[in-house]
């Protein structure tokens, strides 16, 4: 049995692969390419081409794909073989670098948000060099950027690579006004942790709102939930261990660093988490982990669930962002050090990530908001949607001492000691953790905790790292003209922890209190999808994107349509669904049980228990379908021009009468045999692994 390290990224075309097969000139013109953005030469795209189609056919490749990242969320691609005919009727095996560095594909059928009319279908891939090509089902993957014939960004890998390199420049303003350390370059790095359930593929075809909308209309609790807190990191069943075994070997092969999985708090349910890599890396190492999850499931008889609440009653999915900013000597500009107090550019890139989750509350509400994660967001299971920041004791007194110009208190202890002599004292981390917080600092990263499971990350980093850029930016004009330098940092640190400390909060973010406090402290609470979506354009907003060239007004534009148009579509099939659900089996089975119960009843002279069920039924039946013949002319009247408008009718009408349909439903379930119950149950779902 081989070794991990023996096939670990045994199918990228990875910087060893390049260096072993290019020639040096180009293997370092390529690098030069990749370090410093510059525009690519056709002929090192000709012999990179040359190199990476070899390598793929030596491991079994017939095709290649320019994958891409439109605004659906999710990946696409467009399989081309190496077959070239020559003249004389023969065939090669031929891939140039023009094929290599742009490929075609219709752009008709992709989101546009009006960038383009659908008659308007060229559309253009363009290598990324900075994302490793991968061989996969015999094709070679080509990461690539996507946009339209005019140039406008169709992607969220465009945007996202526009964010690195704004926060690398703005990063290295600030850096160099430091003594020198051979910096050279500043890059984000995430980590982003993934959950998801399993069950069991079979029932899982029996739903048909599992199959359309990836989450349960109806369904009845069962007798035990996660009351007892007895899955949480529980003992893997074998099924889920062999499951798992094929994840990480498929993963570890693309070079996706996947290191930590376990069972998460709901029956069910699980988490995958990898080694921090860059935000780029990363986007699109995620993008593989959740394809990965859901085709191996399949293998192995399952269903992987990525939806953010499949199940009512039980804790949804997310996905949390550890977000850090690392150089290119490995030093982690986020780490406080053994002496925060004393870390000046620490604390100078601290106080600017601070700031800037503050000035962009709405931003950061904005990137993670969804129909699905609307589910999430607020209850007692995901941060609240108001956005704090936790920083845990220690870094909390460092930053009031400097606020207060007065000694940091050094007393913190170091190590800790659990109490029983055969047990090691253990460093002390900086912080705590706090579930409930939003934005939380982890030690030497970020943990952004509101992503959804489903989410890309892409869009929560573009504007991570262009909010912190910004920050970088203001500080850096500030510093760059000061007469004295020293004077001016402390000045920043200080002022800027003066005005932005309403945003730190180190306690229960689940708690009313909070909740109160929050509104009190000027605090942004935004509980919906349709309510965070116009933030979006806000005018200072804009004026951020374009200063920074992340987006330009109509690109801009084109996301807030598309987010409209996603989060009223996906409600209004999740309600064609439930609507179907009722009519064609909940109502049926009702009836035949009551109908059931009535002809035993008759048999008896008098009023009888099957009788009272019967009345019961009926009165749950007629309930049932008036609130469904309303929810059919809701959805015949909620088709606004305006797609703000429409997507506010589908929160305030139509989401509501969902809410009672399936109050309804969940009786009926509770009185129909099983037998007689049209759908698996979630003790079905849920317990049948």
């Amino acid at each position: 049995m081989k070794q991990i390290d023996e096939y670990f990224g045994c199918n990228v075309f990875h910087d060893t692969a390049m260096r072993q097969r290019l020639p040096k000139d180009v293997y370092r013109k390529l690098k030069d390419t990749i370090r410093h953005s510059k525009p690519l030469d056709i002929s090192i795209a000709n012999a990179v081409a040359k190199a990476m189609k070899e390598w793929a056919v030596e491991k079994g490749a017939t095709h290649y794909t320019h994958w891409f990242q439109p605004m659906t969320g999710i990946t696409a691609e467009k399989h081309e073989s190496f077959l070239s005919i020559q003249e004389d009727s023969h065939v090669l095996m031929e891939f140039s670098g023009k094929e290599l560095i742009k490929g075609e594909p219709d752009a008709s059928s992709f989101p546009s948000g009006g960038l383009r009319a659908t008659f308007e279908a060229r559309g253009y891939t363009a290598w990324d060099p900075t994302s490793y090509a991968f061989l996969k089902d015999h094709t070679l993957y080509i990461p690539t950027a996507f946009c339209s014939y005019d140039g406008s960004s169709l992607d969220k890998k465009t945007p996202l690579l526009r964010s690195m390199e704004t926060l690398n420049k703005e990063a290295m303003r600030i850096i160099r006004l430091f003594p020198d350390e051979g910096i050279t370059d500043v890059m984000t790095t995430v980590g982003p942790e993934q959950e998801y359930f399993l069950i069991d593929r079979e029932l899982y075809r029996k739903r048909p709102d599992l199959v359309l909308c990836g989450r349960t209309l109806i369904g009845a609790a069962p007798a035990k939930g996660q009351e007892l807190d007895d899955h949480y990191f529980g003992n893997m069943p074998q099924k889920v261990i062999d499951f798992m075994k094929d994840v990480d070997e498929e993963l570890w092969k693309l070079g996706v660093f996947a290191k930590t999985e376990h069972k998460e708090v709901a029956p069910g349910q699980f988490e995958l988490a990898p080694i921090f890599t860059t935000s780029n890396l990363a986007a699109d190492h995620n993008q593989l982990m959740m394809e990965i999850l859901r085709k191996t499931a399949i293998r192995h008889g399952m269903e992987c669930l990525l939806h953010e609440k499949p199940f009512a009653g039980f804790n949804g999915s997310g996905k949390h962002n550890n977000w850090s900013m690392t150089t290119n000597t490995g030093i982690n500009l986020l780490d406080p050090g053994q002496t925060p107090y004393d870390n000046a550019r620490f604390l100078l890139f601290l106080t600017a990530v601070i700031k800037a989750v503050d000035e962009y509350q709405d931003l950061l509400r904005v990137s993670v908001a969804t129909a699905g994660n609307d589910h999430r967001l607020g209850a007692d299971e995901a941060p609240p949607a108001v956005i704090s920041v936790f920083l845990g004791e220690e870094l909390y007194a460092v930053l009031e001492a400097i606020e207060h110009d007065r000694p940091y208190d050094k007393t913190f202890t170091k190590s800790m000691t659990i109490g029983s002599d055969v047990l090691p004292a253990f460093p002390k981390d900086t912080t705590d953790r706090n579930r409930t917080s939003p934005f939380a600092f982890t030690g030497n990263k970020f943990e952004f905790r509101m992503l959804g499971s489903s989410l890309s990350i892409s869009c929560p980093n573009i504007i991570l790292n262009t909010i912190v850029a910004e920050e970088l930016s203001v500080f850096a004009d500030q510093l760059e003209q000061a007469k004295d330098f020293q004077k001016e940092l402390n000045s920043i640190i200080r002022t800027t922890i003066q005005k932005h400390k309403h945003i730190l909060f180190n306690g229960n973010g689940y708690s009313e209190e909070w909740l109160k406090e929050a509104e009190k402290r000027g605090l942004l609470n935004i509980p919906s999808t349709p309510e965070a979506i116009p933030h979006y354009i806000a005018p200072k907003n804009i004026t951020l994107f374009k200063k920074h060239h992340i987006y330009n007004e109509s690109e801009l534009i084109a996301r807030d349509t598309i987010l409209y148009e996603t989060y009223y579509k996906t409600v209004h099939i999740e309600a064609s669904v439930l609507k179907k659900m009722i009519l064609q089996d909940v109502l049926p089975a009702a009836f035949s049980y009551e109908k059931e119960l009535l002809t035993i009843a008759s048999l008896s002279s008098c009023q009888t228990l099957e009788s009272e069920i019967a009345g019961a039924l009926q009165t749950y039946c007629r309930q049932l379908y008036e609130k469904t013949i309303l929810l059919e002319e809701l959805l015949s009247s909620s088709h606004d021009p305006n797609p703000h408008t429409c997507a506010l009718q589908y929160q305030t009408n139509i989401l509501p009468c969902m809410k009672e349909i399936r109050a309804y439903a969940d009786q009926l379930e509770e009185i129909i045999p099983t037998k007689k119950w049209p759908y698996p149950s979630y003790y079905q779902l849920l317990y049948h692994l």
